[in-house]
């Protein structure tokens, strides 16, 4: 065994050594039939996604954990069924957001917390939302 140093130069220098090598793994531990992956820790079915962690039917994410059918999804945690977002956690169908929490149904939102049926951070009936979101994802291509 190593010994590890106390002194802030020496422990900073390592660190730095550690951090480059295992940026340079491109090993994907513990996943299961997950493609063009890297630095991916225990995920399944997950295609093209960077350093992530226990994600299920992933495509194209980045350092994101305990996510499953996410697309696109960046610093993402918890979520499920979301698509081009980035740094939600708790999150179910959410769209094109950002900095979203614990929501439910919303599609190009940003900073919205425990909200649902939500365009644009403006509150929105059930209907009228899955009819706004119906033309949404055809002008993205979704």
């Amino acid at each position: 065994m190593t010994e590890i140093p106390t002194q802030r130069v020496e422990f900073e220098r390592q660190l730095r050594a550690l951090t480059q090598r295992a940026a340079l793994g491109a090993e994907n531990p513990g996943s299961y039939k997950s493609t063009g992956c890297e630095r991916c820790y225990d995920c399944m079915f997950t295609t093209g996604s960077t350093q992530c962690y226990q994600c299920t039917y992933c495509a194209d994410c980045q350092n994101s954990s305990n996510c499953t059918h996410c697309a696109a999804c960046e610093d993402c945690h918890g979520c499920n069924y979301c698509v081009r977002s980035q740094r939600l956690s708790g999150c179910s169908y959410v769209i094109a957001s950002r900095d979203c929490h614990d929501c439910l149904f919303c599609f190009g939102c940003v900073g919205l917390v425990k909200k649902e049926f939500h365009i644009l951070n403006q509150p929105l009936r059930r209907d009228e939302y899955f009819r706004l979101v119906t033309d949404l994802k055809a002008a993205y291509g979704l």
